[in-house]
């Protein structure tokens, strides 16, 4: 298999299966015997948005996360939610996954199989994601103001750059296989208070942006 993380500090990718065993700084993995893991972080040094999930060694429950989409209800919360994304090491839950095969198969055939789980850090503090996510933030907002409005921040593009140089995947048939990448990206849904919230209700106020790292 491939290296479970990369050097840069920029961005760390790990296998589920190695972070709970030898967790990061500011992280504690408990186990539950016979239920799974818990997993707790600190607050005032990594921003987690990661949801609860089952895996081979049972449910993983990372506490102190609002989970990878993240509802802000006045601009106290989005100020709060900004200021840990711009300082904090942000650690996100991803999929390594299979394209279905071509529609000749059977339906079994066609459904998205899940090569490898991965947990995926950025450094928000970093000068160069730093940047991207002020002004992805910016253009989100000045764009709908005062109303509701749902920003997805995406990854995928890094993730298939670094696998194309770090990981070297196979089917069951031992064919080199190029990961499709799922849940590559976290999101903020805003709530305003706006009686006739109509661009929101018409799916007008959805924006994302891509975060590159080179």
């Amino acid at each position: 298999m491939a290296p479970d993380k990369t050097s840069p500090r920029r961005m760390t990718v790990t296998e589920v299966e190695v972070f709970l065993r030898d967790p990061p700084a500011g992280f504690t993995v408990v186990e539950a015997p016979g239920s799974g893991y818990r997993v707790r972080s600190d607050p005032e040094r990594v921003l987690v948005l990661i949801d609860d999930f089952q895996c081979c060694r049972g449910k993983i429950v990372f506490q102190n996360s609002p989970g990878r989409k993240v509802k802000l209800h006045d601009l106290w919360e989005y100020t709060s939610m900004r200021k840990s994304l711009l300082s904090k090491r942000i650690y996100l839950l991803t999929s390594a996954c299979q394209e279905p095969f071509s529609a000749g198969h059977n339906k079994a055939a066609n459904e998205v199989r899940v090569l490898q789980q991965y947990v995926v850090s950025i450094d928000g503090s970093d000068p160069l994601i730093k940047w991207q996510l002020e002004r992805g933030l910016d253009w989100t907002i000045s764009s709908v103001a005062g109303e509701s409005y749902r920003v997805d921040i995406d990854l995928a593009e890094t993730l298939e750059n670094w696998a194309a140089k770090n990981i070297h995947m196979e089917s069951d048939k031992l064919l080199r296989v190029e990961p499709v990448w799922r849940d590559a990206s976290f999101t903020l849904k805003y709530y305003s208070d706006a009686l006739f919230d109509f661009p929101h209700w018409f799916g007008f106020s959805k924006r994302n942006f891509k975060l590159r790292l080179t």
